[in-house]
């Protein structure tokens, strides 16, 4: 129970100083309001017809994936600054395992990003993205799974960086190649074998396409718009969370036990 209190109080802790942060709600909103707005209206204008699927929709649905991905990965990383103030220094030197900060973070930065996604999901309305809220509804779980995927690939980049310094210099170059090889933006059906490669170890890909295939299951722009079935993207997103947590994990315990 104290462990589990633990956890908890963290998780609210992400979820309060979100509440608190109006710049970062709107810093977290525009990035994807504009790939979404700018980049998928003039892909749109210029390709659908050639494609045969709505290109607004299919970045929308990729940037939903990109965002609760990337957003999720970036604030558990945040626990590295988070280690250096505060309340997070009170965490640290606390009887409670490292393995319940883990969680807690991991938690609590996924309901931050189910909470910035409702801006998005807003938009979405406004730009007239075929959906509906029973849908969106039916949709919650696979958007939890894709945040705890990206909170357990947070993990795994944590344990292996030792400042502030090197997280923001090392995070953007492992997260925006992710962008294209897990195709937010475009198509990747056919990619030079190379970029194939990549595309598949890409763990972005895999929540994108999760996403993708919940949404177009059954439409006629399916084959067209999703690469895996669906069962084949959750236990792959199973296999990558399991190990990316264990291994994470383990190498942040045990660094935080040497210092």
């Amino acid at each position: 129970m104290h462990e589990l209190n633990a956890i908890i109080i963290i998780a609210y802790r992400d979820v309060l100083k979100l509440m608190r942060d109006r710049g970062r709600i709107l810093i977290s909103l525009i990035f994807p309001l504009i790939f979404i707005g700018v980049l998928g209206g003039s892909l749109q204008s210029n390709l659908s017809s050639g494609v045969g699927f709505d290109f607004l929709t299919f970045t929308f649905w990729g940037v939903i994936g990109q965002t609760l991905f990337s957003s999720t990965a970036s604030g558990v990383i945040s626990l590295i600054a988070d280690r250096e103030t505060d309340f997070a220094q009170e965490i640290f030197i606390s009887p409670i395992s490292r393995y319940s900060i883990i969680i807690g973070k991991i938690l609590g930065e996924s309901l931050v990003s189910m909470v910035q996604l409702i801006g998005i999901i807003v938009f979405g309305f406004i730009l007239q993205i075929p959906m509906t809220i029973p849908q969106l509804i039916s949709m919650l779980p696979f958007f939890l799974i894709i945040c705890l995927l990206g909170g357990a690939f947070g993990v795994l980049v944590l344990a292996n960086l030792s400042d502030q310094r090197s997280a923001n210099q090392v995070f953007p170059f492992i997260i925006f190649p992710q962008f294209f090889l897990a195709g937010v933006f475009n198509p990747i059906h056919v990619l030079p074998f190379y970029l194939d490669i990549l595309s598949k170890i890409t763990p972005m890909r895999y929540a994108i396409d999760l996403i993708r295939g919940i949404y177009y299951a059954g439409k006629p722009e399916y084959a067209k718009t999703v690469l895996e079935p669906v069962a084949f993207n959750l236990t792959v997103i199973g296999i990558m969370f399991i190990v990316f947590v264990a291994l994470g994990t383990f190498l942040f315990v045990k660094k935080e036990r040497n210092r």
